[in-house]
């Protein structure tokens, strides 16, 4: 006779079965209008044709900004988030805002970013869950996006940033700054916008994804659409705790194991029991609570559809897709390049990075961050991705205007 699991209950719920569980999982972390604005800024950019058909009546876009824009336009810099990221790039915790600038010690004056110098640009991308217009956001029937939300690319999340530079009014960007989901859109800005590009860092990214990517990815979005609480998307007006977080959550455990690398885990874990607990009875390991800590986490800052559209538009990115294939639209990039990655990374390994500085003509090396965080090292390893923020200013084409 087949016996169930001791902790199959503990891990639907994504918790130790003995933990005393205060308040119910929201339905949605997404910030909502009528939450504290924080440092947010808004703006619409109007009506969009998304790229895979369909559109979207109006886009509101939630960005930030450091520094002071000069009178020629040309001394902005776009910092492009990852996938769980917003535009909140520097400042602390503050009601409405959940999580403290996730680089921040890299933005002030006389910083890498320096706002004595430059003007800072982030804004939460399309399709995100932090003020810019996406799966959770009020549509214009009242209720919320959900299942209704169309698919969308990369592409059109450029296409979305270069409205809002046009309404800034950036003419061209000093710099576009970004590491995995956003060295996506910083090399597309390069492909799609030469013109409107002076330089460009590339992190931990890659000119497509890989079938390993994709395989995981994918894998991600199953597990947050077989959550019976998805209801095709159109999950909003549920009840607190009653959408879809165990699946998101599963899908945040999956990702997550990829961002960090087997050397940390080993060292950090290894076989180590959760305290107080047994793994051979009904306890943890503690990598699994470890898991279990940032599944919860995401379930109170972020969106299950969020995660979906995001991950899909990772999933179809190939920035040589309609451009004879991607050494060929690499190879038409002139502007000044620097491409780095991380020597543990598994989910986008090295091999992906030398890629682009064998393709991108102006990309002279790999520069190689040693750490054993994985892909998340360009996140932590703020010492190792300063020198690399300077490096691509100075490279930057033309000079520089003073304010």
């Amino acid at each position: 006779m087949a016996h169930a699991h001791p902790r199959a209950d503990q891990y639907a719920r994504g918790r130790n079965a003995n933990e005393v569980v205060s308040a119910p999982v929201p339905v949605t972390g997404a910030w909502q209008p009528g939450d504290p604005v924080a440092e947010r800024k808004f703006v619409e950019v109007g009506q969009l044709a998304l790229e895979l058909g369909g559109q979207l009546p109006e886009v509101t876009v939630a960005y930030q900004t450091w520094g002071a824009l000069n009178a020629q336009g040309d001394n902005a810099i776009l910092i492009e988030h990852a996938l769980t990221g917003d535009a909140h790039v520097h400042g602390e915790v503050a009601p409405g805002q959940k999580t403290r600038g996730w680089w921040h010690e890299l933005v002030g004056a006389g910083k890498p970013f320096d706002t004595d110098q430059y003007f800072i640009v982030a804004s939460n991308v399309l399709g995100g869950c932090q003020g810019t217009t996406g799966p959770s956001s009020v549509a214009p029937d009242g209720r919320a996006w959900g299942g209704r939300f169309s698919r969308i690319t990369v592409a059109d999340q450029v296409e979305v940033e270069r409205r809002l530079a046009t309404l800034l009014g950036v003419t061209k960007w000093r710099s576009v700054i970004g590491g995995s989901m956003g060295g996506m859109r910083a090399l597309e800005w390069l492909v799609r916008h030469p013109e409107k590009v002076s330089s460009a860092l590339l992190i931990a990214t890659s000119a497509y994804s890989s079938a390993d990517q994709v395989a995981t990815q994918s894998t991600q979005i199953t597990a947050i659409t077989a959550d019976p609480n998805w209801r095709g998307g159109n999950y909003h007006d549920a009840a607190p705790g009653c959408g879809p977080h165990i699946g998101m959550g599963v899908a945040r455990r999956i990702a997550h194991a990829t961002y960090r690398s087997n050397v940390e885990f080993n060292v950090r874990f290894g076989r180590e029991h959760q305290l107080g607990e047994d793994p051979y009875a009904d306890g943890r390991f503690a990598i699994e609570s470890y898991l279990d800590h940032h599944a919860d986490k995401l379930a109170h800052r972020f969106d299950a559809g969020t995660y979906v559209a995001l991950t899909d538009a990772m999933t179809t990115f190939d920035v040589g897709r309609g451009r004879g294939g991607f050494r060929a639209a690499l190879g038409a990039i002139t502007q000044p390049v620097v491409v780095a990655g991380i020597d543990t990374d598994r989910l986008y390994p090295l091999e992906l990075q030398r890629e682009l500085v064998e393709a991108i003509p102006t990309a002279q090396e790999l520069h190689v961050v040693e750490s054993n965080y994985g892909h998340d090292a360009f996140l932590i390893e703020i010492d190792a991705i300063a020198p690399l923020i300077t490096k691509t200013l100075s490279s930057a084409t033309g000079a520089l205007t003073p304010r």
